[in-house]
């Protein structure tokens, strides 16, 4: 049963005051292995150190764009709100500058966070739906895995698909003068020895395996 309750706020804008959806959680909805399982994907990295200074909101250049900033999402992550962080589009507006780490006066690597967030989205399947990015990083792996090239065309062409089938006419004429030079193609290129490939990613797991 979901205890999630809703709770309606107000915020005042241009044009009058407008409806705010908040949402409230009972601790024992939350994921508290959440921080443990980031931090390892992080190389380590120790988020309590996190003073919430807000410097890395401050610093990075796309927050403006982002549902939850930098700051509330290390936040997030230490009290455990998994399926929140996973599903909002912080992750994936991530420009991966580095201002954040370099400006961070604890020394915490929150591009390095934000990319095993990334991949564990991936691996979950909670990133948000029909969001390009992690569309595309989801093709371009399995593309590589499977014919361990990437092929530029086929790959844009299910991005469009799966997320605004309708760019494909808007970018038709920009598609066909590339083509037409020769620098995008349709084809789906593959590696001959496909076997060797799948042998070295099986060695790739096994090696983490033992590290483990």
């Amino acid at each position: 049963m979901n205890k999630t309750v809703d709770v309606k706020t107000f915020a005042l804008n241009n044009n009058g005051y407008r409806d705010i959806s908040r949402k409230l959680k009972y601790e024992s909805e939350l994921d508290k292995d959440f921080k443990e399982k980031i931090a390892e994907l992080a190389h380590g990295e120790q988020l309590y150190g996190c003073i919430q200074c807000g410097t890395c909101s401050a610093t990075c250049p796309v927050s403006h764009y982002m549902d939850y900033t930098p700051r509330k999402i290390i936040q997030m992550i230490r009290e455990g709100f998994k399926d929140d962080v996973l599903s909002s589009a912080t992750v994936w507006m991530c420009a991966s500058c580095y201002s954040c780490t370099v400006e961070c006066p604890k020394g915490i690597k929150i591009t390095d966070v934000m990319y095993a967030l990334k991949r564990e989205a991936i691996t979950s399947g909670r990133y948000p739906k029909r969001f390009p990015t992690p569309v595309l990083a989801t093709n371009f792996f399995s593309q590589v895995l499977n014919n361990g090239r990437n092929s530029e065309g086929p790959l844009l062409m299910k991005m469009y698909l799966k997320t605004n089938p309708l760019a494909i006419f808007k970018n038709m004429m920009l598609g066909f003068k590339l083509w037409k030079s020769g620098r995008l193609s349709l084809k789906t290129e593959k590696i001959k020895n496909k076997k060797d490939l799948l042998t070295l990613l099986k060695n790739i797991d096994k090696a983490k395996e033992v590290a483990a």
